[in-house]
């Protein structure tokens, strides 16, 4: 590895988005400085205690409650939903089961079962167009 690498620096921002954390519930000392390649990197093989507490309870950035959810970050703004959440108001939504995320999810169904049917096809396209 070259020290280029190593040093590396990505914003707290960048950082937090490939954690699946939500920067403002992170401490003051991580929002406010620098993170490294190698920082990162120990922070995803051994995550300190605040990570794991808010990887574990939240509040989760929207592309985590969309992913929680079973809906996309447009059907989340759709429903209403544009702020940070905490598994706590995640599960709340699930038992509700309001009629726009129903709705959402089963949009997202869809368009999961139609990027299958178009990778099938492809996949078929390729095999008979082998010599």
């Amino acid at each position: 590895m070259s020290s280029q690498q190593s040093t590396q620096t990505m914003k707290p921002a960048t950082a937090a988005k490939k954690l699946g954390v939500y920067l403002p519930a992170a401490p003051a000392s991580f929002q406010e400085g620098v993170v490294t390649r190698a920082e990162l990197n120990e922070l995803q093989a051994n995550p300190p205690e605040w990570l794991s507490e808010l990887r574990r309870t939240g509040p989760h950035p929207r592309p985590v409650v969309a992913a929680k959810l079973g809906v996309s970050i447009a059907g989340l703004a759709r429903g209403g939903v544009t702020e940070a959440l905490t598994t706590e108001q995640i599960e709340a939504l699930k038992q509700e089961r309001p009629e726009w995320l129903e709705k959402e999810r089963a949009t997202q169904a869809e368009v999961r079962k139609e990027a299958a049917r178009i990778k099938q096809r492809n996949a078929d396209r390729a095999e008979q167009a082998r010599p």
